[in-house]
């Protein structure tokens, strides 16, 4: 794909980035496919599908309570659980306000570990890394920020989202509606969202402006994007998901170059 070609123009040190249809094929990749990079965020969506898998497994149920009184595991897959940002301090009743949150993904890990009695990073491993085959992935902290993976690991995660495997399609389309519908929150680096829709790990694109997706992405898109320059996204109506790693801390440059990039490949998939 041509547009994949405007990575070379980014000012990052080392990037990659694929487009993976929905059947699982790539329609393009530029970049070390191979290189392992920090997911930053971009952990958090593979950590909820371990979650999800747990779910299906019966290990958890989405509305047992988790984390402060009143909260689920469901509300801290949406960050709705009311923790705050980077602590666990509670700072909104739960399901009141989209508080986006690492230290409720702290809190799910260590909910699975008591629920499963194995460590959350040897779960992820055993029930989303090893059976999609990627061998470079690892979780190396915490499940919010801290997994360490390659473009072509992703790019197997990228394809098992849009034709599930692992977990019933059902289960997925779950994760990618909107959970808790209307709230209003902070969208980290872009600002108050009204509303700030998420699903169950993934952010749902749905109105948002601005946003690190692109113009012409549909509001069903969804994904996730990383403070080390990563972002996954699939778009359910272009039947087709984008990963990009890089090695650049998230900040203006990003905000510049991902939109046009997101079109370009859009616009390159429609033509």
């Amino acid at each position: 794909m041509e547009s994949l070609r405007m990575i070379d123009d980014w000012p990052v040190p080392t990037v990659a980035a694929a487009v993976v249809r929905a059947d699982g094929g790539v329609a393009g990749s530029r970049g070390p496919s191979g290189h392992r990079f920090e997911l930053a965020s971009v952990t958090k969506p593979l950590a909820a599908y371990a979650v999800l898998v747990a779910v299906e497994e019966g290990a958890v149920e989405l509305d047992e309570p988790a984390g402060p009184e009143g909260s689920t595991v469901r509300h801290l897959l949406a960050h709705t659980s009311g923790l705050a940002f980077d602590e666990p301090r509670t700072m909104a009743t739960p399901g009141t306000r989209r508080i986006y949150s690492n230290a409720g993904f702290e809190v799910l890990g260590e909910h699975l570990e008591a629920a499963t009695g194995i460590p959350f990073a040897d779960y992820l491993r055993e029930a989303v890394f090893d059976p999609l085959g990627m061998t470079s992935t690892e979780l190396a902290g915490s499940p919010a920020k801290d997994a360490v993976g390659s473009l072509d690991d992703l790019v197997r995660f990228a394809a098992e989202v849009q034709a599930p495997k692992l977990l019933d399609p059902s289960t997925v389309r779950l994760a990618s509606s909107v959970a808790y519908p209307g709230l209003n929150g902070v969208l980290p680096g872009y600002g108050q969202q009204k509303p700030n829709d998420w699903g169950l790990g993934f952010e749902i694109r749905n109105g948002k402006a601005p946003h690190w997706t692109g113009v012409s992405s549909s509001p069903r898109a969804f994904g996730h994007f990383g403070q080390q320059g990563t972002f996954l996204w699939i778009d359910p109506d272009a039947a087709a998901a984008c990963v990009v790693l890089g090695d650049r801390a998230f900040g203006p440059w990003a905000t510049e170059v991902w939109p046009p990039f997101t079109d370009a490949v859009l616009a390159e998939l429609a033509g």
